[in-house]
């Protein structure tokens, strides 16, 4: 039909601008200047068509799930890209979007097989895994840095936007998780790869978990049930999350067991770390100066954690673990996404670090559940102390839970107490950027915990 290669100059900037427009773009901001095409693929040739793209936007590479169709049908319209062609007209739309062509992907994936049509790829199940095929095929569209796709009630493909040769943290420590029979991820089932000196995971599927529920809307249902009832207290409401903090902190610190078998302890450690924090805090300060009168107490936290002496033990962590990051299932909480922080380069996400960057990011996740309703709005004296209630109920709850199957975080206060400062005064330049409304939330957050030096 079209010349895969030729798909990038053929769309002009009708294919950038839809770029921009996605989710999982990473420089909404700058738009794209420069767009090349690298990588091109023909899954599947014929109409309806299949490519796998490699694209380079300004130097950073993004994978896309072509499709080209002569007639669209109307259902995938809101998918189009664009359209090419001088002799017969062909439309460029999303893939995700048409369950036709993913089953091609899972078809591919159950004959567990190198392409001869499709050169350099490789689809492979993991040992002793049998798939079904002929499943109805949906996307999940929540999703901002990757796009999964649906399989029946079965299974669920992510397909990587940024995938980068080596090693993929999310495949490798869901292998981990699994061979130590861990009851809290879902399965891995099969990868997608590019071959390669070292070969790049384009897409990893998993067992799908149709009752699962996320945390972030079981959390925050609870907030919405105290806030109704503002004249309870936390304990009082019936749709209390407590047990289930608790039962998520003992679900961390399980997985954090496992991935710690062989824990690394580094000297010096805490110091790199807090002049990493200072200078963040510096760039910050320059773009918010509502955090500026914070900064005497934000820099006391981070000296006193330079100053520890002892090393401090490193290990693989999750590394960007909130409330959308876990699921609550029938048989309890489950990790999800083990890929690390979206906006770090791959050298900084497989980087050893401490389990308490993980307790760090779910204590941070608490303070945004119980506090993101009242975001914008006028304040209520009332409203504001519930839902300070529910933060450190939960937060504690928490922290219990990971003391039951670990040691206590709050046992390392100053270094538990930095990282999640840290991780606020990074949430106070997101928010000015992007959700100006919800930045009371981190600098409240900064203002409580900086002078209390509490965090459970």
């Amino acid at each position: 039909m079209i010349e895969p290669g030729t798909l990038v100059f053929d769309l002009g900037g009708a294919l950038a601008d839809w770029m921009v427009g996605q989710r999982w773009f990473r420089h909404k901001a700058h738009g794209i200047t420069h767009l090349d095409t690298g990588a091109a693929t023909v899954l599947l040739d014929g109409d309806p068509g299949l490519v796998l793209l490699e694209v380079v936007a300004d130097h950073v590479e993004y994978q896309l799930v072509l499709g080209l169709r002569t007639e669209l049908p109307d259902f995938l319209e809101h998918a189009l890209i664009g359209r090419v062609g001088k002799v017969g007209i062909v439309a460029v739309y999303d893939a995700i979007h048409d369950g036709e062509l993913m089953g091609h992907l899972l078809d591919r994936l159950a004959a567990d097989s190198d392409s001869a049509d499709a050169p350099g790829l490789r689809f492979r199940r993991e040992p002793g895994v049998e798939l079904e095929t002929g499943l109805r095929a949906r996307p999940i569209g929540v999703e901002q840095s990757n796009s999964s796709i649906v399989f029946g009630t079965q299974y669920i493909l992510k397909l990587y936007r940024q995938p980068a040769p080596g090693t993929t943290r999310d495949v490798d420590l869901h292998r981990m998780l699994r061979n130590a029979d861990s009851p809290h991820i879902a399965q891995p089932l099969a990868v997608i790869e590019r071959d390669g000196r070292d070969p790049t995971v384009l897409g990893f599927l998993q067992r799908f978990l149709p009752d699962a529920v996320e945390g972030w809307a079981t959390a925050t249902a609870s907030v919405r049930d105290l806030l109704a009832e503002a004249d309870l207290h936390a304990d009082e409401v019936g749709g209390d999350f407590a047990g289930e903090a608790r039962r998520l902190g003992v679900a961390v610190a399980q997985v954090h067991a496992v991935l710690g078998a062989n824990p690394f302890a580094e000297d010096g450690y805490a110091a790199r770390q807090a002049a990493q924090m200072h200078a963040r805090l510096t760039r910050v300060v320059d773009e918010v100066p509502e955090l500026a009168g914070a900064q005497p107490a934000l820099r006391a936290a981070f000296d006193e954690f330079a100053a520890l002496t002892e090393p401090v033990s490193l290990q693989q962590v999750h590394g960007d673990l909130h409330l959308g990051q876990v699921l609550r299932a029938t048989n309890g909480w489950m990790l999800i996404d083990f890929e690390g922080e979206p906006a770090a380069s791959p050298m900084e996400r497989r980087m050893l670090r401490s389990p308490l960057y993980d307790v760090a990011g779910m204590l941070r996740s608490f303070d945004y559940a119980a506090f993101h309703l009242l975001a914008g709005s006028e304040e209520n004296h009332q409203l504001l102390t519930r839902a300070i209630e529910w933060a450190d109920r939960n937060r504690a709850a928490f922290c219990d839970g990971y003391a039951e199957a670990a040691g206590d975080p709050r046992e390392h206060e100053v270094l538990l107490r930095a990282l999640e400062l840290d991780k606020a005064v990074y949430e106070v330049s997101y928010e000015h950027h992007n959700r100006p409304d919800w930045l009371p939330i981190p600098l409240a957050a900064i203002s409580r915990r900086a002078q209390s030096g509490q965090n459970g």
